[in-house]
């Protein structure tokens, strides 16, 4: 059946199947011959950018090429969400047909919501990105592909016959779980059973919510699944052993975002590789943070070079024992306005809070909330009542070992939402980037 649906798969969206056998290609290439085309594709979007952008023919009129016609990418502006923002018309190609983009917005999961544009061309690249992805895992085109996803608005609806002939021909299936009762769990459960997937996809969030479930209710889970993708959220320790033990595969964690999809992936040893073909990655030290600045390679309608993505990673040395030639990266633990900042300006990850809650019962969701230097806030559902002397230990460890200045305020709610996008954020710091300590 899988030869099948590929091949009618590969009939009607044959440009998509192109790209994927090149970046397949891509494999076989050394490092260096990769970073060299890397280079190349670098030179040319940064032409078109200042020939056809206003936006850009304005921030580099500055800029020169070396005499091997390449740019120095630190000498180009960051780019930051504010630009976008106020420039979002500017930063469009002069000739482009309007009518064929496409509007994205990000989730404003650090707090500032971008809207931005694409193409088809852009959707068909990263869908073949994802796809080579897929491969790391063993996954082969035909194969089911099952995704839990938490961004409401990515759901369309329309005919439910047309749906199940479009899922049926892709081999992909899409579960919206922005929002869920145990019941829906169990639900999902059976919906895994029966359409027996050999990839999952979805939120680290959910995945981990759903595993728990696994496991509390015993519940197998045959062994056609060869791996569990996590993608949009910051993947804990936690949740990747959640999620292994009730699936028993490997957990692969995506790094990317809807302005710049398919940056990285995990490798079968764990380590991240930046797709050298899909983006140009560069760490930048600022202070204590080793900030994220990527150019995407896949956008060539509204050009994202150097833009400042909000997240903390650094570049690795070396080549990875897997096999991969594309380049190492290792991630932060968070985005950086999730760093809890103390009135002495000590950095806490966020890490830190989320075992905080280690050994306490009935914890279904919480989140922590800095809003000021002095003063946290926990949201918090729980399934049953817990001890106050539980909260007044966690305040106790807050002041001993972070601030002693350092309040902590408890909240029990009934839900915690999730940003516009679907993501769930375990720790988010309210203040902003521009203040300033007294």
């Amino acid at each position: 059946m899988s030869l099948l649906t590929h091949s009618l798969h590969r009939a009607m969206k044959p440009d998509r199947f192109k790209r994927l056998d090149l970046l397949l290609l891509q494999e076989k290439k050394s490092q260096n011959d990769l970073l060299q085309e890397q280079s190349l594709s670098l030179s040319k979007l940064i032409d078109l950018a200042r020939t056809k952008t206003t936006f850009y023919s304005e921030k580099f009129r500055f800029v020169t090429k070396d005499n091997e016609g390449k740019y120095d990418m630190t000498s180009l502006p960051i780019l930051r969400k504010e630009d976008i923002i106020k420039n979002r018309e500017s930063m469009l190609i002069s000739d482009i047909e309007r009518d064929a983009l496409f509007q994205g917005k990000t989730g404003g999961s650090t707090g500032k919501p971008v809207a931005f544009y694409y193409d088809i061309n852009s959707i068909e690249t990263m869908l073949a990105g994802s796809y080579r992805s897929y491969t790391w895992a063993g996954w082969q085109p035909g194969d089911r592909v099952l995704h839990f996803w938490g961004a409401k608005q990515d759901l369309k609806g329309g005919s439910v016959i047309k749906s199940k002939i479009s899922s049926w021909i892709t081999s992909e299936s899409t579960i919206g779980v922005y929002e869920y009762t145990e019941e829906n769990l169990r639900q999902w459960v059976d919906n895994i059973l029966k359409y027996r997937p050999v990839i999952i996809q979805g939120y680290a969030s959910i995945l981990a919510k759903l595993s728990k479930f696994i496991s509390d209710s015993n519940i197998f889970i045959p062994c056609n699944i060869k791996a569990v993708f996590s993608t949009a959220e910051v993947l804990y320790d936690w949740q990747r052993k959640a999620i292994e033990k009730a699936f028993s595969c490997k957990v692969f964690n995506q790094y990317g975002s809807r302005e710049i999809p398919n940056i990285a992936c995990e490798c079968s040893l764990g380590n991240f590789h930046t797709f050298t073909d899909m983006a140009y990655v560069e760490s930048v030290i600022d202070g204590d943070e080793s900030k994220l600045i990527v150019t995407s390679l896949s956008n060539y309608v509204m050009p994202f070079i150097r833009y400042e993505i909000g997240d903390l990673g650094r570049l690795k040395e070396g080549q990875c024992e897997c096999g991969s030639p594309f380049p190492m990266l290792e991630m932060g633990l968070c985005r950086s306005n999730d760093i809890i900042v103390t009135r002495t300006g000590k950095n806490v990850y966020p890490s830190y809070f989320i075992h905080l809650l280690d050994g306490i019962n009935g914890v279904e969701q919480f989140q922590f909330i800095q809003e000021n230097y002095t003063r946290i806030v926990l949201n918090i559902t729980m399934a049953k009542d817990t001890l106050a002397q539980d909260f007044e230990h966690i305040k106790d460890r807050i002041k001993h070992e972070i601030d002693s200045g350092m309040e902590l305020t408890v909240n029990k709610v009934d839900v915690i939402n999730r940003t516009m996008s679907g993501k769930y954020r375990y720790v988010i710091n309210n203040i902003s980037s521009s203040s300033k300590l007294d």
